[in-house]
């Protein structure tokens, strides 16, 4: 017997086939584009993740030539912070406005006015609200695009979009709901949200991961090329299932995750605070909460490096270029002479949270050459973790003596040594990191089905294939470097604000 698990990040839907002892039988990978019309505006096409999904289930199925019959559920892990508007049939107004996007800067100022200014909000909730909170672009289309805001039946995430189209039923899942607000205690939408001007009635009813929100109906069985026996768990938003899926879902227990987004994620039993742009969000076990850092540009920069630097690299490695860019910056000492590039393409939530800033490469000289600024690049990412970690012991005091790294970022053992260099920390690489996000859906279905007995049963399903130990000598040139990394950011916070500011808001 099996379950059917898709992970549905930013640029592609990763579906695995799982049996009942938590082993992989397979796995298939379906893309989908991303639209960026207007500077600051992230989108994508509900449709397409549909797509994507009915792609990769159908590849799945004919790879490994499994009875449909044997295939007992199916979950969604996805992209947190979506917003779908969708009617009273279920039907997109409008595009996915994804967890990016930050159009929604003006609003967010708004709402915090409304309830006692920036300072006073900020104070109360630990954090501020940004143009790319749901909440702000909730509001974006009520006052911009009324016509929508108006027909709109309920505001659904990527998850509960998937959800509906294989159920025909409209919900939303616990963790999915803390990304719009969610109080962490009593399981409900916080009351506060109806005085931002929200119609609370526009949210969707809630559930739990665990729980069985229906079977696929014909329409949905039909394109799957599956059974209307086969089950649809609440499943949960992408960090939650891969804290499942790292085996680090115990008190205390850190988790990063590194693929073309990253975060810092620790599991607790007890933190609801946002402090310094990190996230106390519900995890995917009803018990627990989780405190999340997110990253929101790090293997995306990687990606753009390749494109514009190393293209013909590209083009005569293929597959191989990411080896040869690691032995690129194994001829680069620690530091990059004294280079460093910032990872803040799109903006960033934590360490710091904005709209406005962007990635900056700082202290170049004729000596640097494009093997610097790509180990520069390596090195920033490891810098924005490093620090998100600091911030979790002082401002939570989750101390961390190792961890687990996770996702495509983990098989990347050049990075990996930088990271553990930076952070001077000992960390272990999971078998099959891609995979753990998915691997912890099919967990939370198991649990659902009765097969598991708890959350606590998921570290057994997990197996470390590589530990890394930092270099005490490239820590030490790391932690220099770090201090001028943070002070990129203070030096020119107010330079990024009169640079992009105003070109960010319309």
């Amino acid at each position: 017997m099996y379950i059917l698990a898709h992970d549905i990040g930013t640029s592609s839907d990763k579906a695995v086939l799982v049996d009942f002892n938590g082993n992989i039988i397979a796995q298939s990978t379906a893309k989908y584009d991303t639209f960026y019309p207007y500077p600051a505006w992230v989108e994508q096409n509900p449709e397409d993740y549909w797509s994507a999904v009915v792609e990769s289930t159908k590849t799945l199925i004919e790879k490994t030539q499994v009875n449909i019959n044997d295939i007992t559920a199916i979950i969604f892990t996805t992209q947190s912070m979506g917003l779908i508007p969708v009617d009273n049939v279920g039907h997109p107004l409008y595009n996915n406005i994804t967890w990016v996007d930050g159009r929604a800067q003006k609003q967010a100022d708004s709402i915090m006015k409304k309830l006692g200014g920036k300072k006073i909000f900020t104070l109360l909730s630990g954090t501020p609200i940004m143009g790319k909170d749901v909440i702000a672009k909730i509001i974006w289309l009520k006052q911009e695009r009324a016509d929508i805001y108006n027909k709109t039946k309920y505001f659904l995430d990527v998850n509960g979009y998937l959800k509906f189209k294989c159920t025909g039923k409209m919900v939303s899942e616990l963790s999915g709901a803390s990304s719009y607000g969610l109080d962490l205690k009593k399981k409900k939408f916080l009351s506060v949200l109806a005085l931002t001007g929200l119609d609370m009635k526009k949210l969707p009813p809630l559930v739990k991961s665990t729980d069985k929100v229906g079977n696929l109906t014909e329409d949905a069985a039909r394109e799957l090329g599956l059974n209307t026996s086969t089950i649809v768990f609440g499943g949960c938003d992408d960090v939650q299932s891969a804290c499942i899926g790292s085996g680090m879902n115990a008190d205390g227990d850190i988790h990063i995750y590194l693929g073309t987004s990253a975060w810092v994620c620790a599991s607790s039993s007890k933190e609801t605070r946002f402090i310094n742009g990190a996230a106390a969000i519900q995890s995917a076990d009803p018990d627990m909460n989780l405190v999340v850092g997110i990253t929101e540009a790090a293997g995306s920069n990687i990606e753009w490096l390749t494109k514009q630097f190393f293209k013909k690299e590209s083009e005569q490695y293929k597959e191989g270029i990411f080896k040869y860019m690691d032995d690129c910056i194994e001829k680069i000492p620690p530091g990059s002479d004294n280079l460093i590039c910032t990872p803040w393409m799109l903006g960033e939530r934590c360490p710091v949270s904005s709209t406005t800033t962007r990635a900056t490469l700082f202290n170049i000289s004729e000596e640097h050459t494009r093997e610097h600024l790509m180990r520069a690049v390596y090195e920033g990412i490891g810098y924005n973790l490093k620090w998100i970690l600091d911030n979790f012991k002082s401002d939570y005091k989750l101390g961390c003596k190792s961890f687990r790294i996770i996702g495509g970022g983990a098989l990347d053992a050049a990075w990996m040594q930088i990271i553990a260099d930076i952070t001077g920390v000992e960390f272990g690489v999971l078998e099959n990191p891609r995979s753990a996000g998915a691997l912890g859906g099919a967990i939370i279905a198991l649990i659902g089905l009765g097969r598991l007995k708890s959350f606590a049963d998921a570290y057994s399903f997990t197996k470390v294939e590589k530990t890394y130990q930092p270099n005490a000598v490239n820590h030490s040139v790391y932690m220099k470097m770090f201090e001028s990394y943070k002070n990129v950011y203070y030096g020119l916070k107010k330079a990024y604000e009169i640079a992009n500011g105003e070109r960010f808001t319309n």
